[in-house]
């Protein structure tokens, strides 16, 4: 198993140019949290934590998370902290009623997908996840470690 700076190097490789990275701030959390959001409209009636009822998102956030603390331990502090960011505003936007959960991650979707290949066209180069679609989930965690980086914070 790759360590966390193997994935995170290997990620990179992929993402110097300046453009590009600005985009993956961006669109990266957007893609993160639609797809959470498109697994939080998916209902399981046979789970409920108080008055939320289960979901598939919070079986493959654990999940992921596992992966994550497998990795790194500090990142996946940061990436439960995000993730539960994301879950509140799930949370808040099926509560409000206006338009569904769902047709609104659709959308950020596929508007960040469009912004990345728009990046990855600038940089030259293909997404990571063609070479390997785990790089799906070190995107996250490879601009989580520049915050840490930021902070001071060892990964």
């Amino acid at each position: 198993m790759k360590t966390i700076n193997q994935w995170l190097d290997e990620y990179g490789e992929s993402h110097q140019n300046p453009t590009n990275k600005t985009v993956h701030w961006i669109c990266v959390p957007l893609i993160f949290f639609s797809l959470l959001g498109l697994l939080y409209s998916i209902k399981l009636s046979f789970f409920s934590l108080g008055n939320i009822q289960g979901n598939v998102a919070l079986i493959v956030l654990t999940l992921t998370l596992i992966y994550y603390f497998n990795l790194s331990k500090p990142l996946s502090a940061g990436m439960f902290l995000f993730s539960a960011i994301c879950l509140f505003i799930c949370y808040l936007i099926e509560g409000s009623a206006f338009v569904p959960l769902w047709q609104v991650c659709v959308t950020i979707f596929v508007l960040a997908w469009i912004g990345q290949f728009w990046g990855h066209k600038i940089e030259g180069k293909k997404p990571s996840f063609f070479k390997d679609l785990l790089f799906l989930m070190i995107g996250p965690a490879w601009l989580m470690s520049f915050i840490y980086q930021r902070l001071g914070i060892n990964y």
